[in-house]
């Protein structure tokens, strides 16, 4: 069994955002010459998520109001987590959208629904972030 693994990094200058990173997991599916397996791709950060879903901006417009209602960013004083950061509701956010993402391979391609593509999502900007992608397989 082949195994294979390649970080993503990511600098957003704004607080949150949606990066579709579905070509660059095929990407690197097949630089590692794996045909039938399984792509493991999380947030390797406890503010940032990666999902799949549609690609499209009205979806992603309703997951910035949902998650801005579930865990409002402000006022910051609402947390006990703020302090040296005023980061909590992104932490929470993450809970919500989830870590991590497992997708199957087959014929060396991402074996997806006609619509899916995978995300990383930032909710906690300004910084260096990244994502792992682990790959194994045949």
């Amino acid at each position: 069994m082949k195994s294979y693994r390649k970080e993503l990094w990511f600098h957003l200058n704004r607080r949150r955002g949606l990066v579709n990173i579905t070509d660059q997991v095929q990407a690197a599916i097949d630089e590692s010459g794996v045909q039938e397996g399984l792509a493991l791709v999380n947030a390797m950060h406890i503010t940032a998520s990666v999902f799949i879903n549609d690609d499209e901006s009205g979806l992603h417009a309703d997951y910035e109001a949902w998650l801005e209602k579930l865990a409002p960013e402000k006022p910051y004083s609402q947390y006990r987590h703020n302090g040296f950061e005023d980061n909590a509701d992104a932490h929470l956010k993450r809970t919500i959208m989830g870590r991590e993402v497992v997708c199957a391979i087959t014929g060396g391609r991402l074996d997806f629904g006609p619509w899916e593509q995978i995300f990383y999502y930032e909710m906690d900007g300004g910084r260096d972030k990244r994502a792992l992608i682990k790959i194994i397989g045949e």
